[in-house]
């Protein structure tokens, strides 16, 4: 649908979620941001950037996150990982977790989300599950969406959350730091996973393990 515009109003009922105080959201970020830290930074409307990022045509704080470990893992590391033909394991290049690490986030206070989790939660808003499910090159449509779906639904909607493209199984959300209390997010008691490290690198190939992938072997790397 990347060709259908949005259309003038909502003719829909959005579904609202609430997510409670205390809900872990779990988040692979680089290692100089602040767990908590909403990205300030907007995407090109037509370049780069991921599938509800602010523009310059809708500019708010963004933050992205799983509702567990390895669904924030895969949503952030196993975009356009190929399967090996061969039947081996699928190889994430170490340039991609270079700098980064897995931080637990707790909520505050409870957000409301819009949810797209459905059809019947898509249909609300006038979409399917192209709008969760597409690519990164159509993510430019993406983003005029969640801006449109934004605009209908303010100033309830804190956010959005869907069933994870690449862990089905769970759920990710993004919030809109706009819209979220300053503190509405706090690190964890619990110590980053930095993948830049023995430990790090241990407990990422755990993760990834189930899904048929691992880093590249580095004799000697530490």
């Amino acid at each position: 649908m990347p060709n259908y515009r949005p259309p003038a109003g909502l003719s829909g009922t959005p579904t609202r979620v609430e997510l409670a105080a205390g809900t872990p959201l779990y988040r692979v970020h680089a290692a100089h941001r602040a767990p908590e830290d909403f990205n300030p930074v907007p995407a090109h409307c037509l370049y780069g950037g991921g599938r509800f990022d602010s523009t310059a045509c809708d500019r708010y704080g963004y933050l992205y996150a799983g509702l567990g470990p390895a669904t924030a893992v895969c949503e952030t590391l196993l975009r356009g990982v190929p399967f090996d033909p061969s039947g081996g394991p699928r190889l994430v290049p170490r340039v991609a977790v270079a700098g980064r690490r897995l931080s637990t986030l707790r909520l505050t206070t409870g957000v409301t989300l819009v949810s797209l989790t459905t059809a019947g939660d898509l249909a609300a808003v006038h979409q399917d599950s192209w709008l969760v499910q597409t690519e990164a090159h159509e993510y430019p449509y993406t983003r005029d969406w969640a801006h449109w779906i934004r605009h209908h639904t303010g100033p309830w909607a804190q956010g959005l959350v869907w069933s994870s493209k690449r862990e089905p199984g769970d759920r990710t959300v993004v919030l809109f730091g706009d819209r979220c209390p300053p503190d509405a997010l706090e690190a964890a008691a619990d110590d980053p996973v930095d993948f830049g490290t023995p430990h790090g690198e241990e407990w990422l190939n755990s993760v990834l393990q189930p899904y048929r992938v691992q880093l590249p072997p580095a004799e000697g790397l530490f």
